[in-house]
């Protein structure tokens, strides 16, 4: 019995999906639940689970694009499962036929070209080269161990061979469909909403002081760091409650408000940029903070992310400080209509009770969209972070630290 796999739906209003990668071959036997594909949604990538065990056969190339719903593999049920795993042995008939080995005529040996290190190249891609005429030797795959997808083929162009010039080699990916979605929607971020920034200063000293102090305590207690994180995200919490509009979103002709906090992460996960939500941050301790992002920054960087986990957040928070960015203007989430920048923190001079000295400094940047937001509310909320942050053994803790930090 051939069982016909088909696309389940990812999520809600999401039509159709890419095979970004098969992690079996043509022919092999699968076990139930074993993951069989990789494939991407324009919000998410996600693992492709065998229905039950047996050999398969593919019906789908790598970078083809399948309706949800569609079948993209059979799973022959019936097929007994290989004594030492692997693909299906062939039939005993066949077997049978095959002719004994003869000795091989010597050849004379080719002339030396330069070839990639390759897997075999699918059936689809055979085609193609062929009709281009090109060797598949010539050709790198980017398929799983180096297999030629279609794709590959098509992109292939036959080598003119130029002396006298160094290595010219370039290489041609398609883009995911992910992000495909995300440069899709960066483009109508700045195309239909009238993005400003904004941009201010914060002396890190007093956070510093407070995480060297209970760094370790914490850690030890809770099973997880004292971040940076969870200090930006309360103070953006904070903020948010005092200027709404930066927490609000236009639809149509009407602003939406919240009441509640769902706060985006920005985090740079194998397959680009993926953005967790914390949901009610205002109802978050820091080590409830500490926690989520922690949970949610590996469900993303090893492609467990739901889409659900990736929708509805109210602000964004990115920090661009982790690879080294002194200042840049972060772009809005749609449909957010605010995000915050963090960026890397350097010892810089400044003023202090009339002093001059050394403090860590960091640029913050807040991107919003002036539909909605005035600049009164967007500068105020950035100063109210910066307040936050400064002091935030009285803004964050209420004066007291033991407790906040053991919550």
């Amino acid at each position: 019995m051939a069982l016909e796999m088909k696309v389940p739906s990812p999520g809600e209003s999401i039509t159709e999906v890419e095979i970004a990668q098969w992690l079996v071959e043509n022919g092999d036997y699968v076990e139930k639940d074993q993951a069989i594909a990789e494939v991407d949604s324009d919000k998410a990538t996600l693992e492709l689970p065998a229905e039950a065990s047996g050999v398969i056969t593919l019906m789908a190339e790598e970078g083809d694009a399948v309706a949800v719903g569609q079948v993209v593999c059979l799973i022959d049920t019936d097929a007994a499962k290989p004594a030492g795993g692997g693909s299906t042995p062939a039939p005993a008939a066949e077997t049978a036929k095959t002719p004994e080995k003869k000795e091989a005529a010597p050849v004379a040996a080719p002339a030396k070209t330069e070839t990639y290190a390759t897997g075999t190249a699918s059936p689809a891609a055979k085609k193609v080269l062929a009709e281009k005429g090109i060797d598949a030797a010539q050709v790198k795959g980017t398929g799983r161990d180096g297999r030629i997808t279609k794709a590959d083929a098509v992109d292939a162009t036959p080598s003119m061979g130029t002396p006298g010039l160094g290595g010219r080699g370039q290489s041609r990916k398609k883009l995911s469909m992910l992000r495909r979605k995300v440069a899709e929607r960066l483009v109508s971020v700045k195309n239909e909403t009238a993005m400003l920034t904004t941009f201010n200063e914060v002396d890190m000293q007093p956070i510093f002081d407070l995480r060297s102090q209970h760094k370790e305590s914490f850690k030890s207690k809770h099973g997880v760091g004292l971040g940076f994180m969870s200090f930006f995200t309360l103070a953006c919490v904070r903020a948010l409650k005092m200027y709404p509009a930066v927490n609000s979103m236009i639809d149509g002709d009407f602003m939406v408000s919240y009441d509640f906090q769902d706060i985006s992460i920005a985090v740079s996960g194998p397959k680009g940029l993926m953005v967790p939500v914390i949901r009610n941050a205002e109802n978050l301790s820091f080590r409830g903070v500490e926690s989520e992002v922690k949970r949610l920054a590996i469900r993303a960087r090893e492609g467990q992310i739901t889409v659900d986990e990736m929708t509805g957040g109210t602000f964004t928070i990115t920090n661009g400080g982790v690879f080294g960015s002194m200042l840049s203007t972060p772009i809005i989430n749609p449909p957010q209509s605010a995000i915050l920048g963090m960026h890397n923190i350097v010892e810089r001079p400044i003023v202090r009770d009339g002093q001059i000295v050394v403090a860590p400094i960091m640029y913050v940047a807040l991107s919003y969209d002036h539909r909605i937001i005035d600049g009164k509310e967007s500068v105020g909320f950035l100063v109210a972070v910066k307040e936050a942050l400064e002091n935030p053994q009285e803004l964050l803790m209420n004066n007291d630290v033991m407790r906040a930090l053991e919550m």
